[in-house]
């Protein structure tokens, strides 16, 4: 069995306020930095991570790199980690998106809507799957690290969990946690979703 510890980028200036999507520049800030480090500590305190995954985006590249000291381990870039390509929607000021009529759409009907413009959560969502199922072939046996995003992560907890899409939003998945879900020949087992100071050697299969 496989394990892969999902980990969310670290905050950032725009955390909470702006969908940033795929829009380049944009960086950690000082709590960021200090999540990642946290989560560097915690998983290497397992002292089982035999490889680390991030996304190309610079705030994911950042909350890897401590976690990839701590660990003694190089970055590995994967496009198919990356965050939804929200198309139009890019740069948006949550505030003003959420006063859309589609967002309730986004919130209510996922599996139903596409981003103008960019991808839908549908194709999001078998991108990060697919790229989860090669990374385990790549790794059997072991536990890797994959730093993503929270839409990403959570659409692959939902699948994890056998749960629809249209359901995904309820998962909440907040900066620099972690989410542990062991691949085996009879499909996932959940260990732990949206962790955020829990002792990650107490996760193990009941």
């Amino acid at each position: 069995m496989t394990t892969v510890l999902m980990v969310r980028h670290g905050q950032t200036p725009t955390t909470g306020k702006v969908l940033p999507g795929r829009a380049k520049g944009l960086h950690l800030g000082d709590v960021g930095i200090g999540q990642a480090e946290r989560a560097g500590e915690r998983i290497a305190a397992l002292n089982k991570a035999s490889a680390i995954y991030a996304s190309p985006m610079e705030r994911t590249q950042e909350t890897a790199a401590p976690i990839a000291k701590a660990c003694k381990l190089r970055i590995r870039t994967r496009a198919g980690l990356n965050e939804c390509d929200f198309g139009k929607w890019t740069g948006q000021k949550l505030s003003d998106l959420r006063k859309l009529p589609e967002w309730q759409t986004v919130q209510r009907y996922p599996s139903g809507f596409r981003f103008p413009g960019g991808e839908s959560f549908a194709e999001m969502q078998a991108r990060i799957t697919g790229t989860i199922v090669d990374l385990v072939a790549d790794h059997p046996g072991e536990t890797i690290v994959c730093v993503s995003h929270a839409d990403t992560i959570k659409a692959a907890v939902a699948h994890a969990l056998g749960t629809h899409l249209d359901q995904f939003q309820r998962i909440v998945i907040s900066p620099c946690s972690i989410s542990a879900i062991i691949y085996g020949p009879t499909g996932p087992t959940v260990l732990a979703v949206n962790s955020t100071g829990d002792d990650l050697t107490q996760l193990v299969p009941s």
